[in-house]
């Protein structure tokens, strides 16, 4: 071959190398504009059917005890018949859609159909007031969204798009840029992908600048200057660092043991067997805590922790453990929601408790470090989960103590729980091994 044609050729595989990457930059802007609309839209649906649930309260408080149990039924058939795999909070979904190497197979886990299904339905159980969060499945919707706009894409892999959706969605549920970059690392892919950060990055912050044009620059509880003394006042970090860990991880053995345990138990075949029946249950459950919490245990929960980290809280001590079963019965009931609006709200009610003891802490601070200690022992991911509070509420000062509590209680979680709560769930979504392959007999020895 000539100079010339070598020169020649050399320029266009250049040339095509950088129209890929321009291609790829392209796509994951795009996807990252698309999933910070998806989420803005998702919490002002959230914030919507919570009111109209608030107002059929205002009518009777026993409608619950028929709503709830009802629309429990409903959303659980739809989930399981119109839209399946939309079920639970959606992270497992996407643990595990990065996995596979089947399209078909990962496309239905992470679809825009299944996409759509986890709004509607998770707006069901929020309209019926099931106790759960919009920011897990915001990771779902962003990873199905990112994943339908690369899918034709043979410049991008799909396990990429997916953490860079997912990430997003997280980072554009709760304004906190910083934290979608540490789940992603830290949860979603337990690795950092040199090659697509910097495109991760880009579809953060496209997701990240599409919340704040639409929302403006605001703080998801609001900034606060809390701060916790050095000195007798540290005593308190561990003491509610272990509580939240040994809460949130047996929040986590629950829901593994419930939603993963083997056939051979009794519990597992009445669930299989009866899956609405079960679901009407649960929601009879949540509709009854909500009466002992006097209301407080419905929905997000959002409300009652900002109330408790600001003070302007008036919820008794029935709050946390009414909120702790309600999130229980609404998680293993089978309708789609995520745990960390709720986990949030539970380590800010294990503040509250623990002010009742220690009035010489500030209330604030133990709220904070109770977040952080709780949603830390039920994700088991400690980065993320100091992150995520110091990062919603703008508290540099409180940073240290989270991290503390934070590392503690990831530690007495997996004394309780030995798996994280998500990675678990993720093993049901994955392809079964052909039972062929599984009951085959070994091969006779050879004869000596």
């Amino acid at each position: 071959m000539t100079p010339e044609r070598r020169a020649f050729f050399l320029r266009m595989r250049q040339s095509r190398l950088a129209q890929n990457q321009w291609t790829r930059r392209v796509i994951f802007l795009a996807g990252g504009f698309c999933v910070g609309g998806a989420a803005v839209l998702m919490a002002l649906m959230a914030d919507k059917a919570q009111a109209l649930f608030r107002d059929l309260l205002a009518i009777s408080p026993y409608l619950a005890l028929v709503v709830t149990p009802a629309g429990f039924g409903v959303a659980v058939y739809l989930a399981r018949t119109v839209f399946p795999n939309s079920q639970g909070s959606g992270i497992p979904q996407v643990i595990a859609a990065r996995q596979i190497d089947d399209p078909e197979a990962r496309l239905a886990l992470v679809s825009l159909r299944v996409a759509f299904g986890k709004v509607v339905v998770m707006m069901l159980g929020l309209l019926c007031g099931a106790s759960i969060g919009r920011e897990g499945p915001t990771v779902q919707v962003g990873a199905s969204i990112m994943g339908a706009i690369g899918r034709r894409s043979t410049v991008v892999y799909q396990q990429g798009l997916l953490l860079a959706g997912a990430a997003a969605g997280i980072a554009a549920a709760f304004n906190t840029p910083l934290a979608g970059i540490v789940f992603g690392i830290e949860e979603l892919s337990r690795s950092f992908e040199s090659k697509t950060s910097g495109l991760i990055l880009g579809c953060i912050i496209a997701a990240g600048i599409t919340s704040l044009g639409i929302l403006g620059d605001y703080t998801y509880f609001g900034s606060t200057a809390e701060i916790l003394p050095l000195g007798r006042a540290w005593l308190v970090v561990p003491l509610c660092a272990v509580l939240g860990g040994l809460f949130g991880g047996l929040f986590s053995k629950i829901l593994i043991i419930v939603l993963t345990g083997g056939r051979e138990h009794a519990y597992r075949r009445f669930i299989k067997g009866r899956p609405i029946v079960f679901a009407m249950l649960c929601g009879l459950g949540v509709a009854c805590c909500g009466m002992l919490g006097h209301h407080s245990s419905y929905g997000t929960g959002y409300e009652e922790a900002r109330g408790i980290l600001h003070g302007t809280s008036d919820l008794t001590l029935a709050f946390a453990p009414a909120k702790f079963v309600a999130t229980i019965l609404s998680a293993i009931s089978g309708i789609p929601g995520g745990i960390f609006a709720p986990s949030l709200a539970i380590g800010a009610g294990l503040g509250a408790e623990l002010h009742a003891i220690f009035q010489s802490v500030p209330l604030g601070a133990l709220a904070l470090i109770g977040m952080a200690s709780y949603l830390a022992g039920v994700v088991q991911t400690p980065i993320t989960s100091f992150v995520i509070v110091s990062e919603m509420t703008q508290d540099h000062a409180m940073v240290i103590p989270l991290m503390v509590a934070a590392l503690i209680a990831d530690g007495v979680s997996k004394l309780v729980c030995k798996e994280g709560l998500y990675h678990a769930l993720s093993k049901s979504f994955l392809p079964k091994e052909p039972a062929s392959r599984l009951e085959a007999p070994l091969p006779p020895p050879r004869a000596a």
